[in-house]
């Protein structure tokens, strides 16, 4: 192993004079690079501004004595994603590895975080709930599978709920939705409802009925030629004018609808490269044994479609999540309108560059598991 690893260093570091030179400056490059970065990370950064506003970042102004309902939705959130993670892997072998990894970050978030010891309970709860529901997938994937879309889908209303009472809980208003609590919310809501208008308009635009498919290709090319911030600005002043008088649509439910019509426009687009990719010979057979249209779409050309582009469609998804911070130039305070708000403190002005790398550092997580997870269904389909 020794000997190969050199002789890859031979080849292709330094196999010649003016590469030998490029490789040790770009080492005394990185080298000086990371010993200021951490030199200043460790003597000159004020990470207080990060531990006193803790709370802020994740959820805002959310009520403290209902933060019991948000440490809920975080365990119905954790338990399913677990549940479909050991679904979808389920003939991989755990990872002890990953698992050593898993409870040494666990641990050490335990440590460093500022929390009382009811957070660390409902953490330490939370971390067993979710291995336990993973081994639960893995060993139970036949069982488990078909009620796996219900769980998900009745997760949400009950998710809604407890974020905003009713019904025998105390209601909290959305303008106390903040922080990292409203990103999360807006971003996975805005996924699921764009997700299949993305498919019904790549249908539209590949359909034979002309008003179909012209509405379709005129959505489709207006949205796309409009900036995320003006169709968001759109949502919050035009669209209650389309509606009844009577009808006062919430500033986040207009917010959701921007999202949604700008990010269908672009899906739209990912699942018609899907749809073009499958050979005409295979509907043309499918008709041929007596399927009608609807089932050859549902049963045959969606399903390798939507495979074939999977990478395609997880970049949109990454770039919705991220899209949520253009929410604070409408009055929505997601993570980064808590940040603003975080920095216009007297004692903290200033400390831009902790504050945004800690948000940079949450969507990275963010946006790295969902990649994370692309490449493992990627291989998982082959």
């Amino acid at each position: 192993m020794i000997n190969y690893q050199l002789t890859w260093l031979r080849k292709n570091l330094f196999n010649t004079w003016y590469n030998s030179l490029l490789t040790v400056v770009g080492l005394v490059f990185i080298f000086w690079g990371l010993y200021n970065v951490i030199n200043w990370a460790t003597t000159q950064a004020q990470w207080a501004v990060i531990q006193v506003n803790l709370r802020l970042f994740l959820v805002g102004r959310f009520p403290q004595t209902l933060y019991w309902r948000a440490w809920i939705v975080l365990a119905i959130a954790s338990v399913l994603f677990s549940l479909t993670s050991g679904i979808v892997f389920n003939k991989q072998s755990l990872n002890k590895l990953g698992l050593a990894i898993f409870a040494f970050i666990y641990s050490l978030l335990l440590i460093i975080l500022p929390l009382d010891l009811t957070s660390r309970i409902w953490l330490l709860f939370i971390a067993t709930l979710t291995l336990t529901s993973f081994w639960l997938g893995k060993t139970f994937y036949k069982t488990i599978t078909p009620w796996l879309s219900p769980f998900w889908l009745l997760s949400f209303p009950v998710i809604i709920w407890l974020i905003g009472g009713g019904l025998g809980l105390q209601n909290v208003p959305t303008n106390l939705w903040n922080g990292l609590l409203l990103t999360v919310l807006m971003a996975v809501v805005s996924i699921i409802i764009s997700f299949p208008l993305g498919v019904l308009l790549a249908l539209g635009r590949t359909s034979n009925l002309p008003i179909l498919r012209w509405f379709s290709i005129l959505y489709i090319e207006i949205v796309r030629g409009l900036p995320l911030i003006g169709i968001l600005f759109l949502a919050q002043v035009m669209l209650p004018l389309f509606l009844p008088t009577d009808w006062r649509l919430d500033r986040v439910i207009r917010g959701i609808a921007g999202l949604v019509l700008f990010s269908a426009a672009y899906m739209a687009e990912n699942v018609r490269g899907g749809l073009q990719a499958i050979p005409h010979g295979q509907i043309e057979a499918a008709k041929a044994l007596g399927l009608k249209t609807p089932l050859v779409i549902l049963l045959i050309v969606l399903p390798q479609a939507l495979r074939a582009v999977i990478p395609a469609i997880v970049g949109q998804f990454i770039g919705l999540f991220k899209d949520t911070s253009l929410l604070s130039l409408v009055a929505l305070v997601e993570l980064t309108g808590i940040s603003r708000s975080i920095l216009a403190q007297p004692q903290f002005i200033g400390r831009y560059a902790e504050v945004y790398l800690f948000v940079g550092l949450i969507y990275w997580l963010f946006c790295y598991s969902m990649s994370l997870v692309s490449q493992r269904l990627e291989r998982q389909f082959n």
